[in-house]
């Protein structure tokens, strides 16, 4: 089957891979691997998260992070903002880009956001157009598109609900999230070619945790079917504490691996990058489970 020659990889990791970790991450180091990953060649990184310090102290140092970092003019740097409250301080902080986000399952949507589907629906509008008057693009998540740890199976019509209201509020794309990492290649590709009927394929992106071993799988599936956005976390990093015994999104080295292996240029120097994983893993002290990574530092202890 034929697949795209270029992908873009919005690297997620300083965001939906540290806001999990119990080990808090000094700011400076974020910074520094921040600037890191810029230097490895993305066009994207989502940069921290706007949610209150309560919710997640992980990433309560988020303006000073977004104003240190070192910026690069063809890099996109985004953040994760769940209100008008957030959004005043990511605006302060002079993000290029603002994330919302919600799940498709009605339990799932409680348990992370506090709120009903339309509760949050009415919030997340808001969000969008005041970033549109402050002339930032918004880009929309939505979790459990692929299954839900309590509702278990998502009918591909309330996807497509959560899709419509969106795209309707002015998002400009939306990443299609399998946050328990539950999803199977025949399963994605029905749900893609059932979205593809209603959205253009440069709407979508998806993100895949790869709690079973299947991600890499699902995502080509995905690259026959012609989307060209996929999002990744450095090391493996990330989870969900409302979606008990997923992992951590798809690796991002191990995803360039794939990627460059099969002549798809994704812009990404795949050896800053390895450097990158292999410096934030220190940071943390523990083993990542990027494959990727395990093999670069076999080679460098040889």
């Amino acid at each position: 089957m034929k697949c795209p020659t270029n992908v873009t990889i919005k690297e997620v990791g300083p965001r939906d891979g540290l806001q999990n970790e119990p080990t808090f991450i000094e700011t400076e180091d974020k910074i520094k691997w921040i600037n890191m990953l810029s230097e490895s060649g993305f066009s994207y990184i989502e940069i921290t998260s706007f949610v209150h310090p309560k919710w997640i102290p992980a990433l309560a140092d988020a303006v000073q992070v977004a104003k240190e970092i070192k910026r690069k003019p063809d890099v996109t740097y985004a953040a994760l903002v769940p209100n008008a409250k957030g959004l005043e301080r990511a605006l302060a902080a002079e993000v290029d880009e603002v994330s919302v986000f919600m799940s498709a399952s009605e339990t799932h949507n409680k348990k992370n956001i506090n709120k009903s589907i339309d509760e949050t629906f009415v919030i997340l509008d808001e969000v969008i157009q005041e970033a549109q008057k402050a002339n930032k693009t918004t880009r929309g998540y939505v979790s459990t598109v692929f299954g839900c740890p309590y509702e278990h199976e998502v009918s591909i019509e309330k996807v497509i609900r959560v899709a419509d209201t969106l795209f309707e509020s002015g998002i400009h794309e939306l990443s299609l999230g399998d946050t328990v990492g539950v999803a199977n290649p025949v399963q994605v590709e029905s749900v893609i070619e059932t979205l593809l009927k209603r959205y253009p394929s440069d709407k979508l992106a998806l993100h895949f945790h790869d709690t079973r071993g299947v991600a890499l799988t699902n995502i080509y599936v995905a690259l026959t079917m012609g989307i060209t956005t996929f999002d990744g976390a450095v090391g493996g990093l990330g989870g969900c504490p409302y979606a008990p015994g997923a992992a951590g999104n798809v690796t991002t080295e191990d995803l360039i691996y794939m990627l460059h292996g099969m002549e798809i240029e994704t812009g990404v120097n795949e050896q800053r990058l390895l450097e990158a994983a292999m410096w934030i893993e220190d940071r943390i002290g523990k083993s990542l489970p990027s494959k990727n990574l395990r093999a670069f530092k076999g080679k460098k202890s040889m």
